[in-house]
């Protein structure tokens, strides 16, 4: 089984497992501690989750890492397989162990303005820190679904939670108003969620789409073919978007199963890489990093596209890393490290090499 089935076959399985879509209802959030006894009564099981065997150690997760994000504070935060760890720099605490909060794998994270964390699960919803106690959000709350895949804030501080199978959620402090294709969204299966600076909303999901607040519109290229059209077989077809950001000049960069995309502010789409392109991040300095598949052997790579290389139509990265792994969600740290999500736990690269926080 090469890298791409048993990426696909992965987020396959996870879709399939009890995927239920909202009716685009409004309902005032209840906050709430779970418990113990709450979980024992729902039966909660995901054959994903991976138990850790201590709550703080000094090595890191071992298994599927899915994103990072480094918080005001500077303490790094982990979306895993074994549940949501921080980083304080010295040692690894697994608060889902140590709040007994119910296990199941993290996929997704967000830090909002006010300081909360939001952590997105796969089967349990969404859990709120506010830095002293984890509130757990489902369905019942009002929640668009409960497999989450992505988290944005907006300009106005509208908090966009993406699900896998339920739509939109938007959070607006008091309430969520629930998107979903029953009134005009056009996938359920939502994977990123980005608000450029004229206040147009993009949505990565099978395919890639803008929405202005009344209308979803698919992406068109110059002679007015849709990229990400899987029922027009003449037209360049792009599907499985996985990420979508805009670059600090104004560009937006998105990747999925056909590569790595540059939508120029000219109105012109560039393909950088035709490889299935994962996560992409631009880092202080303006490079694009990307983690892709390398193309043979199971491997994968991370790249990284310098920025003074950027100003025309093709580039050639440099490979910072390429090995028999899986790479997922990109981070840059407050000096400079650039972290990475893999199968296998967490790595931080300080410009010369990985520290993969194993005892080796």
């Amino acid at each position: 089984m090469n890298a791409t089935t048993f990426f696909r076959s992965t987020l396959l399985l996870l879709l399939l497992i009890s995927l239920t879509t909202c009716q685009g209802q409004e309902k005032k959030p209840v906050s709430r501690k779970v418990t113990v006894a709450k979980q024992t009564a729902r039966q909660d099981f995901d054959p994903y989750f991976s138990p850790s065997t201590t709550t703080s150690p000094k090595q890191g997760p071992k298994s599927i890492t899915r994103n990072i994000i480094q918080t005001r504070s500077g303490d790094i935060w982990l979306a895993t397989w074994e549940g949501i760890i921080r980083y304080d720099g010295g040692s690894f605490t697994n608060f889902t162990d140590q709040n007994a909060l119910r296990k199941f794998h993290v996929f997704s994270a967000l830090e909002d303005r006010d300081g909360n964390l939001w952590f997105g699960t796969i089967g349990a919803g969404i859990y709120r820190y506010d830095g002293k106690k984890f509130t757990n959000i489902t369905k019942e709350d009002g929640l668009a679904g409960d497999k989450l895949g992505c988290f944005f804030q907006d300009r106005s501080g509208k908090i966009w939670i993406g699900t896998l199978g339920g739509g939109i959620s938007i959070y607006d402090g008091t309430s969520y108003r629930n998107l979903n294709t029953d009134n005009g969204l056009l996938s359920n299966d939502i994977n990123s969620i980005l608000e450029d600076r004229s206040g147009k909303i993009w949505i990565a999901s099978g395919t890639l789409f803008t929405y202005d607040g009344e209308t979803f519109t698919q992406i068109q290229k110059d002679n007015h073919q849709l990229i990400p059209s899987l029922a027009n077989k003449e037209a360049k077809s792009f599907y499985n978007v996985r990420q979508v950001i805009e670059d600090r000049k104004g560009n937006i960069w998105f990747g999925g199963n056909d590569g790595l995309w540059r939508y120029g502010t000219d109105g012109r789409f560039v393909q950088f890489d035709k490889q299935f392109t994962g996560y992409i991040l631009e880092d202080r300095a303006g490079n694009i990093w990307t983690s892709a598949e390398a193309g043979e052997n199971q491997e994968w790579r991370i790249s990284r596209y310098a920025a003074d290389d950027l100003e025309g139509d093709t580039a050639s990265p440099a490979i910072i890393l390429q090995q028999q792994n899986m790479f997922f969600g990109i981070t840059e740290d407050s000096e400079g490290g650039i972290w990475v999500g893999s199968l296998r736990g967490v790595g931080r690269y300080d410009g010369t090499a990985f520290d993969w926080f194993r005892e080796e």
